[in-house]
């Protein structure tokens, strides 16, 4: 699996703007953990072995 950074980071002038830019920041690493634990989920006990990862792991992302 790969992952390809497309974000860019506007400067953040005033601290509200800090404020609300933290907080879609962080919707948005919520959003790529889920995506990533649902695919995770999706491979079989052999595949996640292959890439050193057990059913355990996943709650981790």
């Amino acid at each position: 699996m790969a992952a390809i950074e497309t974000s860019t980071h506007a400067p953040v002038g005033t601290l509200s703007t800090s404020r609300f830019a933290s907080f879609f920041q962080a919707v948005r690493d919520w959003n790529d953990a889920r995506v990533t634990r649902n695919a995770l989920n999706k491979l079989s006990d052999r595949e996640l072995n292959d890439i050193g990862l057990t059913r355990a792991d996943i709650a981790k992302f």
